[in-house]
C-alpha cells in the first residue's frame, strides 16, 4: 500500500483513503474512487489532493489498489 505523496502513483479509477479538510485534526480517513487529480505538482508532502467520484475532496493518505 503506497502513501499518496506522488502524483505518478494515482490515477482516476484507483481506490484510495483520503483525509477531508474537516478531518485533518483527527486524521480520520474516507475511502473512495478517484475521479480527478487536483494537485498539479509531481509530489506533495501532505498527499496529493483528489476529488472522489462522490464529490469529496481531500489529500490521499493510502492507495488501496
Amino acid at each position: 500500500m503506497a502513501n499518496g505523496q506522488y502524483r505518478k502513483d494515482i490515477s482516476p479509477g484507483v481506490e484510495v483513503d483520503i483525509v477531508l479538510k474537516q478531518d485533518q485534526r483527527t486524521g480520520k480517513t474516507t475511502n473512495g474512487i478517484v475521479k480527478d487529480i487536483l494537485t498539479k505538482s509531481p509530489q506533495h508532502p501532505h498527499g496529493i489532493k483528489v476529488r472522489l467520484e462522490n464529490g469529496n475532496v481531500g489529500r490521499v493518505k493510502n492507495i488501496i489498489q
